[in-house]
């Protein structure tokens, strides 16, 4: 029975994080050659106020502010809102000369969260466009532009952009890079099919005529919003080109909370937006259910895979020699040549990332969302 189980669940594994990305690489290789006929030329410049929602100091928003007005697109038709979290204690920051005009400072409603800070920065807008950033992240300088224009798309009602490290700040471990790779990847190619499934946070744009409240106590914005689009006919393009650099640390703490709001919040979009579930209402339903649910499942399976594993090396070895060989690769993972802090550091990491699926099934099945001091 555990050989069976194992065999399921290598190959679930398999299927969602190998065959699903190569069957959708393979359909919107198709879509490209058949959309690749000919170009919309572009359209008058529109509008647009880029929200800020944030929790930062008046320094760190004031220096992301300024990143936003030295955007390439006209002056005169950018302008910015930071709507600060009713929650923060932080004083708002003030502008002065030309910019000020720009720029204009709001507290978010209460009982205070992202979600809500964003409601309140939304209804100060002046643009057609909304472009959302956050306070920690730098834009390229044709960003706002490329999204803009992505949304002169038929039917596109939200565009999303790429987020990178910036110049010399700190890679995360491998297993991150690599799964932020795919991830880049995979959103690329279901926008090609039809939609991405999420919008990069940190670097997006809609078309304020398309936004809805969101409801108090959100963790995901990034997910509801366009969810909220596909399901109102909408689609979700991915702008690879439009960039937002992240210019804050990557940590292994501070990646585990983030996978667990993150995750956590998956499930909640699940409670709150049940749509998202029916196949006939949600036009991306398998695309959502293999990128975002099924993946859920993957430390299960793995604890599955090892069981089967070290129950199969024991038969083979013995008991003895197994627990040696595992005190001698946790004695190796101590080691401080730089070969062996990688590989302690990719473990580390892989640990992390699956405790924080982990944490957060816990989190939706007790319907725990208040996740954001996880």
């Amino acid at each position: 029975m555990l050989s069976v189980a194992a065999l399921v669940s290598l190959a679930s594994i398999l299927a969602v994080w190998a065959l699903y990305p190569a069957l959708v690489g393979l359909v919107a290789a198709v879509v490209r050659r058949r959309e690749a006929r000919g170009g919309r030329a572009p359209g008058a410049l529109r509008r647009v106020t880029a929200v800020v929602a944030t929790r930062a100091d008046a320094i760190a928003v004031r220096e992301r502010v300024d990143d936003l007005l030295r955007s390439e697109y006209p002056a005169s038709l950018l302008d910015v809102v930071v709507a600060y979290d009713a929650r923060t204690t932080e004083p708002m920051a003030t502008w002065s000369g030309a910019d000020a005009a720009r720029v204009q400072a709001v507290r978010g409603d209460e009982p205070g969260g992202k979600a809500a800070a964003l409601n309140a920065g939304v209804r100060a807008a002046r643009g057609d466009v909304l472009v959302f950033a956050d306070s920690g992240q730098r834009f390229g300088p044709d960003a706002v532009a490329l999204l803009v224009r992505a949304l002169e798309r038929p039917g596109v009602g939200a565009a999303s952009g790429r987020l990178e490290l910036a110049a010399g700040a700190k890679a995360p471990a491998l297993p991150l890079r690599l799964y932020w790779s795919l991830e880049r990847w995979l959103r690329r190619r279901e926008a090609d099919v039809h939609s991405a499934i999420g919008v990069t946070g940190a670097i997006y744009a809609m078309h304020r005529a398309l936004w809805t409240p969101l409801p108090a106590g959100l963790i995901l914005d990034d997910l509801f919003v366009p969810m909220r689009l596909v399901l109102g006919g909408q689609r979700i393009a991915f702008v690879d080109e439009a960039r937002a650099y992240e210019t804050r640390a990557t940590t292994d703490g501070n990646e585990y909370r983030r996978k667990v709001r993150t995750l956590t919040g998956v499930l909640q979009l699940c409670a709150w937006l049940p749509q998202t579930l029916a196949p006939l209402r949600n036009p991306v339903w398998p695309q959502f259910v293999t990128h975002k649910l099924l993946r859920l499942l993957t430390p299960y399976w793995l604890l599955v895979c090892v069981v089967w594993a070290i129950a199969a090396i024991e038969q083979r070895i013995g008991l003895g020699w197994l627990l040696a060989a595992m005190v001698a690769f946790v004695a190796a993972l101590q080691l401080r040549s730089r070969p062996f802090r990688a590989l302690r550091s990719a473990v580390v990491s892989s640990i992390l990332v699956q405790a924080a699926a982990v944490r957060a099934t816990a989190n939706g099945a007790r319907g725990r969302w208040d996740v954001w001091h996880a």
